[in-house]
């Protein structure tokens, strides 16, 4: 973990190197105006220079900021993560930032979103190496923060979140013969004990008895069996609303006997990312102490192929009580939340938001820079837009209009798994589970293009798991009582 040094004074403390960060319209300070010719710094966007022996720093990184008029939050974070790579070219362990102030933006968010960037670019997940080679780059240990006492609150919230993410974004890298579904029970165990929740799993015993159709057929052709997870932190209360976030767990997808390409299956140990961003989310809620009621549920499942895989044209019979006809076992997902969102009655949730790496018409429709939302309430979708900006992960809504409800009508049972074609496939998946969300204000978020990437669209952005969902739940929630 990478420790947080907060410096209220005026004075720079000493430092290996010292990061000034620097609008384009600010006259640099005199001994760092005086390092260089002014010719050589415009302060744009993402430019830097290095500077030796200025002042109490060994070396001085200045950062362009860009221009002030077109700053906001997620600048700094992108502009934080700018830094901590530059400082990892120069193989240092510590460093030091003088946060900038924003227009419109307390001392606490500016700072929160500066380590947020700065933090989350320090990311590497490299617990399966076993060597390590020469210029392999120094990991990094403290960041110094120079910031008003006012900023204190915004540096508890990063350590909260970015921890949050951190658990995430780990749990998706995992490989999947590490984390199969018991391997995703224990992890939830695991934060439910450090954090002192409660926690309940079912395995396959209970989740017979129960009713756990959906479940059961998805995790029916693995020898690693299902599990289902709820970790509850809270107590429901007249001014404690409940919120249910529910997370996709498929640990890894085959496709089942719809089976997928060879090429890029191996990214479907990434398949559990919604689970993960709810374990990482309720993880964050209780070390951010926050005055609500949340259960995070889980559905886990190995989507594999074997004699006794479930099969295009099974009828499945869910925990709701409603069947599911299969035309493809690989929309395996939707069948699983039908389960979870089922169970999420029963706490009678003033929301329920699901999160999925559900679909890859959501990648087709938006790419990798934005969730795809759908629901059955306006009211918490607006709310969940909201968050999505001031966070940074940013979700776009599609329709949920009748006609696709009708599109997943079944002949031979109340639902079918598809809409019958690839057209509006996002929607349809959303209209799906529409139906086991019955009338609880719910929001779908579809997060197959943002749980992983090869490309790094942001510069806190690693390549793999992502960790997306962590941070906009987290806005979400903290923002919930003043909604």
């Amino acid at each position: 973990m990478i420790e947080i040094v907060h410096h209220t004074d005026e004075s720079t403390p000493t430092t290996p190197c010292l990061v000034w960060p620097q609008w384009d319209d600010e006259a640099l300070p005199g001994e760092l105006a005086g390092a260089l010719d002014p010719a050589d710094w415009h302060g744009r966007r993402r430019q830097t220079a290095l500077v030796y022996g200025v002042g109490a720093a060994r070396r001085t990184v200045l950062l362009g900021l860009g221009a002030r008029a077109r700053a906001s939050l997620e600048v700094l974070r992108e502009m934080a993560a700018v830094a901590t790579q530059r400082v990892a070219e120069l193989r240092l362990e510590h460093y030091t930032v003088r946060v900038p102030a924003l227009d419109g933006h307390d001392a606490a968010q500016v700072t929160q979103a500066w380590l947020e960037g700065a933090l989350l670019a320090a990311y590497r997940f490299d617990r399966f190496k076993v060597t390590t080679r020469d210029n392999e780059r120094v990991a990094l240990r403290t960041i110094g923060v120079i910031a008003d006492a006012a900023a204190a609150p915004g540096i508890a919230a990063a350590r909260a979140i970015v921890d949050g993410v951190v658990l995430a974004r780990d749990l998706a890298n995992r490989p999947p013969n590490d984390l199969p579904p018991a391997g995703l029970a224990q992890a939830a165990t695991d934060i439910a004990a450090r954090r002192g929740l409660s926690a309940t799993v079912y395995g396959p015993d209970v989740l017979r008895a129960q009713g756990f159709g959906g479940i059961l057929a998805v995790g029916g052709g693995s020898a690693n069996e299902p599990r289902f997870i709820a970790l509850e932190y809270g107590s429901p209360g007249p001014d404690t609303p409940t919120i249910c976030l529910v997370g996709k767990g498929i640990t890894f997808d085959s496709g089942g006997i719809s089976i997928k390409p060879a090429d890029g299956m191996d990214a479907m140990k990434m398949d559990m990312g919604g689970a993960a961003a709810v374990l990482g989310a309720i993880d964050a809620v209780a070390a951010l102490g926050l005055p609500l009621h949340v259960v995070a549920l889980v559905a886990s499942a190995e989507n594999m192929l074997s004699g006794t895989a479930y099969r295009p044209g099974d009828i499945v019979t869910a925990l709701s009580g409603s069947t599911i006809e299969v035309l493809n076992t690989d929309a395996e997902g939707r069948i699983v939340l039908a389960d979870a969102l089922s169970y999420a009655q029963r706490f009678r949730p003033a929301a329920v938001i699901d999160l999925a790496t559900l679909t890859g018409a959501i990648t087709v429709a938006l790419g990798p820079h934005a969730i795809g939302l759908m629901g059955n309430d306006d009211a918490l979708a607006a709310r969940v837009l909201a968050a999505g900006e001031r966070s940074g992960e940013r979700a776009w809504q599609l329709p949920l209009w009748p006609a696709y409800h009708e599109m997943v009508k079944s002949d031979v049972a109340d639902v079918r798994n598809t809409g019958g074609s690839r057209a509006g496939g996002a929607i349809t998946a959303a209209a799906f589970l529409a139906h086991f969300a019955g009338d609880l204000p719910w929001v779908h978020l579809d997060i197959a293009g943002t749980a992983w990437t090869d490309a790094r669209p942001k510069p806190y952005t690693p390549r793999g798991a992502t960790g997306v969902g962590v941070r906009l739940l987290i806005e979400l929630l903290r923002d919930w009582r003043a909604g």
